[in-house]
């Protein structure tokens, strides 16, 4: 098959479209197809970047993404001249028979894609909110759009249930996945962190719903029970370390600020550290970072939402604990830190968990679901220019 993914947000910038992208197309191409993608430019000085991209010989890049605010987090909005004629071509060039779209049903680039598709058209809901003010708003301008579109996914069911909300219709969950080989407890922990402190790992963009300032609040209770613990502290974001207000003045030095670090230390640090927390307070709608830590043996503690529900359970994989709550938290990492038997058995069943997410599994479900959109809806394909 022929397949186009498209999305505002793909790498160098970092978030979780961006790797589902990359992971899906990747294990789609070791199917045997062609996989190409849509996606805007990104500035070489945006924060949250990587330094380069690995498939940038299959990205076709139209206009720049505006940075706006968006769901407790930021979105990037494309600026584009001429973006139908530029896309319509790009379409025809590469003859694609699936055109898939990632993100929310928006007035962005994946919209001027569906407008001028003249193929099977597959969209994926990643998003998942209590209410969206955009499509409360905009429903009616939309719905012609929606209707265009011949298979919808959503990766959990809080995605689709966010998205069910306003158009009704038949959704196929197919979750996102985990490079399990990649992230192995097999990998090296980082030298500079083998210092024989207990550990706990932050990893995320710093931004209002990943609850950052949630752990740094409940650091003080942690190093009253386990005072020799060390906090570590991976990504950047648009509020830079403005988090560090939140910090207590008397914990700073239990404190390592890692920042930006590259794709292939992200396992060495998971297994670097003792045990992975993730507090985010919601609009989260599946745990792509749960999954990673899981993958590499590691207990986790997770805020208590829909979308970490449906990665782990609560007792087996780590604990879950009520969002925007510095005490849970606190009480859920000392146990980890000090039933060390435990914290190996829960880290052992996490591994387990996370060989259900393997990316082979998710493409496979995938490309079954192109396949009986290509039976049903017999469009035909780009011919070729």
């Amino acid at each position: 098959m022929r397949i186009c993914m498209v999305s505002d947000n793909y790498y160098p910038y970092i978030g979780g479209i961006a790797e589902h992208i990359h992971h899906l197309a990747l294990e789609l191409r070791r199917r045997g197809h062609m996989v190409k993608i849509l996606t805007t430019k990104v500035g070489g000085t945006a924060l949250g970047c990587l330094d380069s991209v690995p498939d940038e010989d299959q990205v076709f890049r139209v206009g720049r993404g505006l940075i706006i605010r968006s769901n407790k987090s930021f979105a990037r909005v494309p600026v584009v001249f001429r973006p139908f004629t530029r896309v319509k071509r790009f379409f025809e060039e590469n003859g694609f028979e699936i055109i898939h779209l990632h993100g929310s049903l928006a007035p962005t680039l994946p919209l001027v894609a569906l407008r001028v598709s003249r193929v099977v058209n597959v969209f994926t809901f990643h998003a998942t909110h209590e209410k969206s003010i955009g499509y409360a708003l905009a429903r009616s301008a939309l719905l012609p759009y929606f209707r265009a579109i011949h298979g919808r996914i959503a990766v959990s069911v809080a995605a689709r249930d966010s998205a069910a909300k306003y158009f009704p219709g038949e959704y196929r969950i197919i979750p996102n996945g985990v490079d399990v080989d990649f992230f192995s407890p097999d990998v090296a922990p980082v030298p500079e962190l083998n210092n024989g402190r207990p550990k706990i790992l932050f990893l995320g963009r710093f931004e209002p719903r990943k609850g950052l300032k949630y752990l740094l609040m409940a650091l003080p209770a942690i190093v009253r029970e386990v005072p020799d613990v060390q906090l570590v502290v991976v990504g950047t974001g648009l509020f830079g370390y403005a988090y560090k207000g939140y910090l207590d003045k008397e914990v700073e030095d239990h404190v390592h600020w890692a920042g930006l670090i590259s794709g292939e230390l992200r396992p060495r640090y998971y297994r670097s550290c003792d045990v992975f927390c993730s507090p985010a307070i919601g609009h989260e709608s599946f745990g792509i970072v749960l999954l990673e830590a899981m993958a590499t043996g590691r207990p986790v503690v997770a805020s208590d939402i829909d979308g970490y529900r449906s990665v782990m359970d609560s007792g087996k994989q780590g604990f879950l604990v009520p969002p925007r709550d510095p005490d849970a938290i606190a009480r859920a990492i000392v146990r980890l830190l000090k039933e060390r038997e435990l914290a190996q058995q829960i880290g052992a069943a996490g591994r387990q968990r996370a060989l259900e997410f393997s990316w082979a599994r998710v493409a496979e479900k995938v490309e079954g679901f192109y396949q009986g959109l290509l039976q049903r809806y017999p469009v035909p394909r780009y011919q070729r220019v």
